[in-house]
């Protein structure tokens, strides 16, 4: 079987981070064309460099890393240094990156890879803010036809929001981009709130991570004893879920999740809704369906591939 090929768009954020060392310990499935960065959890000053920084932790040194869009479409930049600390990777004591970032703008990236590519092979994969994504798409309208798919964290239905009562944070910092990318008429998967929070770190399963005993390991038993804080604080959960992984582990091993072709809308009128990730589960509106909304997965087969895969680091 080829191997995937994907484009990464991120805001790292130690969930991102697990996300994308997942992938790169998968060539077998993955195909890491590039990572591009986006302002998010942290500012893109520091999305780009922890993505780099990952990378290098992974001895993945040759992976091209673009900086993107420094801010939300037409909102102000809302970010989360209270979850993911001020550099967005706090935990481990990881040092600066050496290799370079790319040159060319993340959006040029996204545009001229998929022109440059075959038709209908190249999927996307964001893990943060749509930014990118939805520029990409306002400025190269063409690019659309020649996704294959994108998969993406963000979004919630049974379990609300997470930054707000209605609306995870990433759907909620650009709701406008999350518009255009779900009106785009691209396959669309998303692992909303509903399935992540159900890919739980327990304490047995961190264990595992540091158990590995390599740096990569020990770096990701690190940030989720720092990341686990908040969500401990804010649910009363036994650790914290690993939310962006769920993106790349349904690339490798689609089997381990369950949802269902559904209408999404993204609400970006109301400021008490702002960002709400409006999910016809049941079916009681006329909309056409837009999107794979997955609303559980297999936790222990999850957690099993995810360890096995960073212990190849």
């Amino acid at each position: 079987m080829t191997a995937r090929k994907i484009i990464i768009d991120t805001d790292p954020g130690q969930d991102d981070a697990v996300a994308i060392l997942l992938a790169l310990a998968s060539p077998e499935d993955i195909d890491i064309l590039g990572i591009t960065c986006v302002a998010g959890n942290v500012p893109l000053e520091l999305t780009q460099k922890n993505a780099r920084i990952v990378c290098e932790l992974a001895g993945k040194n040759d992976v091209k890393v673009f900086a993107g869009c420094d801010r939300p479409l037409r909102r102000d930049l809302v970010t989360a240094e209270h979850v993911h600390g001020k550099t967005g990777l706090d935990g481990p004591i990881l040092p600066d990156p050496q290799m370079v970032l790319q040159d060319a703008h993340a959006v040029d990236f996204i545009i001229d890879t998929l022109r440059a590519e075959a038709p209908g092979t190249v999927t996307l994969c964001p893990l943060g803010p749509l930014t990118n994504i939805a520029t990409a798409f306002e400025k190269a309208p063409d690019i659309m036809d020649r996704v294959q798919e994108i998969v993406l964290m963000g979004g919630g239905y049974f379990e609300g929001g997470n930054i707000t009562p209605a609306a995870e944070f990433n759907i909620y910092v650009d709701p406008q981009a999350a518009d255009v990318v779900f009106k785009s008429g691209i396959h669309i998967v998303v692992m909303p709130l509903d399935v992540t929070h159900k890919a739980l770190v327990t304490k047995t399963r961190n264990d595992a991570f540091r158990a590995i005993g390599t740096p990569v390991g020990t770096a990701v038993a690190e940030m989720t004893d720092f990341f686990e804080r908040f969500d401990k604080e804010k649910y009363g959960s036994e650790g914290a879920p690993l939310h962006d992984p769920c993106v790349t582990a349904y690339l490798i091993s689609p089997n381990l999740f369950k949802g269902r072709h559904i209408n999404v809308e993204i609400e970006t009128q109301s400021e008490l809704t702002m960002g709400a990730t409006v999910a016809d589960w049941w079916g009681v509106s006329d909309r056409k369906p837009n999107a794979l909304f997955i609303g559980d997965l297999d936790a222990d087969g999850f957690f099993s591939l995810l360890t096995e895969r960073l212990a190849r680091l």
